[in-house]
């Protein structure tokens, strides 16, 4: 079954790292406490509890079922900061390049769903939940490292580790903290995942 995704124009790929250029989009987000781990199975089953019909149709006053989209997100809050940066694509905020890196020891996360494209602040279904929130998040560029296997805290912080360095190495100013997006149901074979971890950066048109 075709699972829609956020539309991008990639901008500069080189092995596993990539500049895109993310269309604005709808997401349907929650912050819960707890690992890595915890953190997104609970946000996962809040969210997913909402788009199976924990909520309000604004046509029929009714609930209605939302298509399941990827990635689920999710990114560390920062307790020092208020500010909430997009993540994109069960698609885990910001300050030039002194980011936040320390994504294996936070206790807090934003996860999020982007809701299919059909969908907007007019016409979507509200929320019975108030933990789950809806919001429009405009265009923007990431910088992303891809890899497959087990999301393990090690191997989330090394690969994390991975694309900050990228992001110094080819002088890009980073707005965000990382964040994790994650493709595929947990049954999927390791070799078969899709993750990636993804930093907003300012606006790039070319690349040398």
């Amino acid at each position: 079954m075709a699972i829609e995704e956020p539309r991008f124009t990639s901008i500069f790929k080189s092995g596993s790292f990539e500049v895109r250029q993310y269309a604005p989009m709808l997401v349907a987000e929650t912050v819960v406490d707890g690992d890595m781990d915890e953190a997104s199975t609970r946000g996962f089953r809040k969210i997913a509890d909402f788009i199976f019909g924990n909520n309000q149709s604004a046509q029929t006053g009714g609930s209605a079922k939302i298509a399941m989209t990827a990635p689920v997100t999710q990114e560390p809050q920062l307790e020092k900061s208020e500010k909430i940066a997009m993540t994109a694509p069960v698609t885990m905020g910001a300050a030039n390049n002194t980011t936040d890196s320390n994504m294996a020891g936070s206790n807090k996360w934003r996860i999020h769903f982007v809701m299919p494209s059909k969908y907007t602040m007019a016409n979507i279904p509200q929320p019975k939940n108030a933990d789950v929130k809806l919001r429009e998040i405009p265009g923007k560029y990431f910088a992303l490292y891809n890899y497959t296997g087990f999301n393990t805290k090690t191997q989330v912080q090394a690969k994390t580790d991975e694309l900050v360095a990228w992001v110094r190495e080819k002088n890009l100013k980073a707005l965000s903290s990382p964040q994790l997006s994650r493709y595929d149901p947990p049954w999927t074979l390791p070799m078969f995942r899709r993750n990636e971890i993804m930093i907003e950066i300012e606006e790039v048109k070319s690349f040398n």
